[in-house]
Formats: C-alpha cells, structure tokens, sequence
C-alpha cells in the first residue's frame, strides 16, 4: 500500500470522507487522492516521492506557483515580527491602496478570511442598502458554503451530486433565485416579476465552479443595467477572476463596474484571505463605520497580508499577464488538438490564466450544458494524465490554472502527456 493510501485510510477516521475540502476525496474521478510532502514552482510532490505539473495551484491563489521566493521572503519576514496582533497593522493600509489602485470600483475594502466570509458579507450590505431580501443568482455559479448560495450551486456541489440545498431552510432558499448564466431573457424576466424584491445579483463573472465558462458578449452589461433600473447592487464575484483574468480582473476584462466585489485567493499569496469592497457609500455601511455588523479576530493579519502584497507586486512585473495568457492559450489549444486527433468531441477557452475544457461538442455557455459533458471520459483522462505526471483539477465542473512557474516546456510537456492521457481514456 501507497503511504498515500494509507494517510487516507487514517483520515477517513477522523475527517469525514478524509478529506477538509470534498473535491479533494477524488470521488468524480476515481482512485486515491495523493497527500502532498512539498510543493516548489510549478511541482507538488507526495509522500510517495512522485512529482506532479500542478495545474490546480491551490485553486487559484498560487498564481506565481508554489514557494515564490519572494512571497516566502515576506512570510518569513512577517512572521518573525509576530504572525497576529488582533490590531490594526500597517501591511493591511497598503494591500487595501494596492487593490484600490488596480480596480478603482473599489473604493473602500474590508478584509476577511474566507472567500465564503467575503460573499455573506457582500450579500449582507446589499440587503441593507436596498432593504430587500431576494438574491439572484446564476445556476453552477459557486459562491461558498453560505446557506443562501447553496442553491444550484456549482463545485463540489455538482461534483458530487449532492441536493441543492440540504440543511438550509426552505424558508432561506426560497430567498434565492436561479437563472442560467448566460440567459439574459431569464434575468429580464425575473426582474420584471420581482424586481422590487430583488436586493442583489452576484454572478461569478468568467464561471470557474462549474468548469470554465466564458459569459456571451454584453451580458454582464445588461446586468449592469437591470440593476441600475430597478435598484438593485451588483455584486462580482472575483474570488477566482480577481487578479487572474487580467491585471484588474474580470471588471478589467468586461469594461463594467460592479457596485461590490468580492476577493480571495491571490491576495493572500495562498495564505487564508478573503475581501469584499466596492462602492465608498455601501461599505460605510459596515461597523464601526455603520450598522451592518461583521467582524474577524483574524482579519487582516500580517502575515496573509504580506503574502497578498508581494503577489500582487511580483505580477506587475512587465509582460507577466502576456505571458501567462500567450502559454494558457497555447495549452487549451493544444489540448483541443490532442481531442481532434482522437475524436474526441471536446469544448475548451480560457481567460488569462483561467482555463477549461468539456467533452462535449459545445459551446458550453451555462451549467446545464456543461453537465450533459461526458464526465466519465474526463474521469479516465484525469486518473491517466495523474499517471503520467500531470494534476488537472479532479472534477470536470472546475476551472484549471496556471502560474507564472509553468514554463513554456512545461506545457510541451503537458500537452504531449495529456495527448496520450487522452487516447488511453478514450480506448477504455
């Protein structure tokens, strides 16, 4: 037995499904999942001693790949001078000037410690702008384990199979409205219904948790509009796009402002980070400042917020967004590639370094439509690409990335494995 297999046999002992996170279990896909020793650039290694090309990057975060010097140097250097205070700190002051500065919507930003923490509290200001309670959101859009957003939710909800929304009350999921992403009749509907009711749309501007899906020309404007129209707040969702899909993230890339925008991943450099912000006038909401009450003893603590400043910093590096884009764009075409070579019907895009593809002929423009993917090849494929050295997301509904560590030999290297990947999982 691997020592992989036999820390999961521990773990199922004493974590449910021996895992802290349920994707990890690799249930969609099959086998045991590895348990990782050491991670260094674009490589995790398990205990077992194999080395894997990381295309998970911690779900995001890791868009410098694992173990940045410079990153470990400003971890290191903020942890000697003590790693949380429970008071303010100056490193908070800058990493809030540096997100304002790169997307002007945010006027002001409160710091959390969870993207899920980020998006209640979001959702949270929007109701007691607007006195209302209903939210629209987007079927396979994922935005937490927050009661309220696990309704048609995508990630390890569909990953799983699991009902929409077990254990929340069905007087709080009737709160929640669902459209298809993508379908802007549906939106128009719905606030032609309800749009008195409707306090807040949160919409995951580029979708990641339901695999990648890219929104249809004008969408997130119209949305932008209906808002504007009927007075509700538009939250984005940059949990994953934010810093990812452009310099400024996905309200860079679309050219719309959202009123609030939540953040995670790549502020804290991989360490637990998560913000919301937006509009000077809504966040003046948040105590002490105003009546909406939130807090966090570990927010804003100085050693995320000196992992999150030297990320940012790092990728402002010239030409590091066009690189990252130029080697992205270059692995999905040559994964499509690899698909017409063996037949294989297969839907692929990607925006910055946010990736995806689908077995299915496509396009894919919203969750019901990535759903009838065929999930069973993408399983074959994904337990064959492990084998050969290469870790995809073990999910057909997530988003894939990559990091500035992946080197343009890298990603020869994955194309060619997950080429023949490919043709094992078909011939099965």
């Amino acid at each position: 037995m691997s020592r992989s297999a036999e820390l999961f046999d521990r773990a199922k002992a004493v974590l449910p499904g021996g895992v802290n996170s349920p994707v990890r279990a690799f249930r969609a896909v099959g086998g045991t999942p590895f348990f990782v020793a050491r991670a260094r650039g674009a490589c995790l290694t398990d205990v077992d001693g194999k080395t894997y090309l990381d295309y998970v990057c911690s779900w995001g975060p890791l868009i410098l790949g694992h173990a940045h010097p410079a990153v470990l140097d400003a971890i290191r250097g903020a942890a000697e001078r003590g790693w949380s205070y429970g008071a303010p700190c100056e490193a908070e002051v800058e990493l809030a000037e540096l997100v304002r500065q790169r997307m002007p919507s945010i006027e002001m930003i409160r710091f959390v410690n969870s993207g899920t923490e980020a998006t209640m509290a979001a959702v949270r200001v929007a109701r007691a702008a607007t006195q209302r309670s209903v939210i629209l959101k987007f079927e396979g859009c994922y935005h937490g384990h927050a009661d309220s957003f696990l309704v048609k939710a995508g990630s390890g909800v569909a990953t799983l199979g699991l009902p929409d929304s077990p254990g929340v009350p069905a007087a709080l999921a009737e709160l929640t409205v669902t459209v298809p992403f993508n379908d802007r009749p549906a939106v128009e509907d719905v606030f032609a219904r309800r749009g008195k009711e409707i306090a807040t749309v949160i919409v995951e501007p580029y979708v990641g948790n339901a695999g990648f899906i890219p929104p249809e020309p004008g969408f997130h404007a119209a949305l932008r509009a209906l808002c504007d129209r009927h007075g509700a707040v538009l939250i984005f969702d940059e949990v994953m796009t934010g810093f990812r899909v452009a310099p400024g993230g996905a309200a860079e890339r679309l050219g719309v402002r959202a009123d609030l925008t939540t953040l995670g991943k790549i502020i804290g450099g991989g360490l637990p980070v998560g913000a919301y912000g937006g509009r000077a006038d809504l966040m003046r909401m948040v105590a002490p400042e105003g009546p909406v009450y939130q807090a966090g003893t570990l927010a804003g603590n100085p050693v995320a917020m000196a992992a999150g400043l030297a990320t940012l910093r790092e990728t402002e590096r010239p030409g590091f967004y066009d690189g990252l884009e130029r080697r992205t764009a270059r692995l999905v075409a040559g994964i499509g590639d690899a698909a017409r070579r063996h037949g294989v019907p297969a839907s692929g895009g990607h925006a910055g370094s946010l990736w995806g593809v689908f077995f299915t002929a496509g396009p894919v423009r919203n969750f019901a439509q990535a759903k009838g993917s065929d999930v069973g090849l993408f399983a074959r494929w994904h337990r064959a690409a492990l084998a050969r050295g290469v870790f995809l997301a073990p999910s057909a509904f997530e988003a894939g990335f990559v990091s500035s560590a992946h080197t343009d030999a890298d990603i020869d290297f994955t194309i060619a494995q997950l080429d023949a990947a490919l043709g094992e999982a078909r011939a099965r």
